[in-house]
């Protein structure tokens, strides 16, 4: 079954039908695109890529956003939020963001540094005593006989050379839960009980090995890297995650519908998660995705909308500041967006870009091929979530679906950047 989109050759039009029909964003000014230095027309393709995309059976809908200069010039809902029913999009739909949860975590920890509660080269056992003095898995030669049990592992384990660090949580090079061995590991000894919160599970992951000698190099950990963050932000606080994020991020920049659980007064606007399949699209039968009342999950718990994430962006954007509220310094966005890592990949490394706190940072355009400014930075959720920040273009710019399609974000980016013309 494919999601249809009424379409039409007008994007002035769509903006002006998307700005009547949903609430105005909270903090950030509208603006028509030619006030901003974009034009109408050419933005318009925005809708024509996300169009196809959806004729072609990649997804069922969408809502993309962009500010420039600190002004909303783009929000179009596209497509469908259900197929079953054939809910159209709305340009307020709640969407499973996943990874993108990760920059969320990375600002609170930022806010505790600049407080003086946490350093980024604290280790990480100052807070969470089980993470202390961890092991690192060793894969075993094919015929080596180690281990236990009835099935010997497939590794053995040597001391780590140092403690893990916030940082290194923060850049994915601690080696926690990050690779095959350290994740069925983790998976095993911190299996996920309905009821857990994260002062259950997090210590119980001192028990599962590294990946590989903390700093040694780069690979992602999905989820359990950013929930120990997030649970250090508890301990740190003294608040539970939800509360913080709530007071410290949510409320003073108006993201009032940003949370771990929908509240069942929100249930219609919730977009369901679909997979691609050779049969085509096929409703995922985990529609909970990493949301939880319970497990506040760093790595990938929170459900948002477009025009809040728009409002977490433009803060960074500004430098950690938005109408008056200032969540963070200038310089702390700029460490925070500063490269890390200086080439990073899943299996395979990806010239221009790098990595920093909790963000992937693209330092050369042209060699990642990407259409953004230099020195963009942002990331994306694992249902094809994406949002950007581009300092050098004054832009902030999401992209929210839910079906792993990752062409999406690169051909919005592309449409966004031929509709500058000033």
């Amino acid at each position: 079954m494919r999601a249809g989109n009424h379409r039409t050759t007008s994007g002035a039009a769509l903006l002006l039908l998307a700005l009547i029909t949903v609430p105005a964003v909270a903090s950030i000014e509208k603006a028509a695109p030619e006030a901003v230095g974009l034009s109408s027309a050419r933005l318009g393709r925005i809708h024509d890529a996300v169009q196809r995309h959806i004729d072609d059976g990649n997804i069922t809908g969408a809502v993309t956003a962009v500010v420039r200069r600190g002004r909303l010039a783009h929000l179009e809902a596209h497509g469908s939020m259900d197929l079953e029913s054939g809910q159209a999009m709305r340009a307020d739909a709640i969407f499973k963001i996943m990874s993108m949860t990760k920059p969320v975590v990375g600002v609170a920890v930022l806010i505790l540094v600049e407080e003086g509660r946490v350093r980024l080269g604290d280790p990480v056992a100052r807070f969470i005593p089980e993470l202390a003095d961890l092991d690192v898995a060793v894969p075993a030669p094919p015929s080596g006989d180690r281990g236990g049990g009835d099935e010997p592992p497939p590794f053995y384990t040597i001391p780590a050379n140092r403690p893990i660090t916030v940082q290194d949580l923060l850049t994915h090079t601690s080696g926690l839960a990050s690779g095959p061995i350290s994740s069925r590991e983790a998976g095993r000894v911190g299996r996920q009980e309905p009821t857990d919160t994260l002062a259950d599970l997090i210590p119980r992951l001192g028990e599962a090995p590294l990946e590989f000698q903390p700093g040694d190099r780069w690979a992602y950990s999905p989820s359990r890297g950013f929930d120990v963050l997030l649970r250090i932000v508890e301990i740190a606080s003294g608040q539970p995650a939800d509360q913080f994020l709530r007071e410290r991020i949510f409320a003073p920049l108006g993201m009032t519908d940003t949370f771990f659980w929908a509240p069942e007064t929100h249930g219609s606007r919730v977009v369901t998660v679909y997979q691609r399949t050779p049969a085509g699209l096929t409703r995922s039968q985990n529609q909970v995705g990493a949301t939880s009342r319970t497990y506040f999950s760093g790595g990938g718990g929170l459900m948002s909308t477009a025009t809040d994430y728009l409002q977490f962006g433009q803060m960074l954007l500004n430098g950690g500041e938005l109408s008056g509220v200032r969540l963070l310094s200038p310089r702390t966005v700029e460490l925070m967006s500063s490269t890390f890592v200086e080439e990073f990949g899943f299996g395979q490394v990806s010239p221009g870009v790098g990595f920093g706190l909790s963000v992937q940072v693209v330092t050369d355009p042209a060699a990642a091929g990407y259409r953004v400014g230099p020195g963009s930075f942002g990331w994306d959720g694992a249902y094809g979530t994406h949002f950007w920040v581009d300092p050098a273009e004054e832009i902030v710019g999401v992209v929210m679906i839910q079906t792993p399609v990752f062409q999406v974000s690169r051909d919005v980016e592309n449409a966004l950047m031929q509709a500058i013309v000033d």
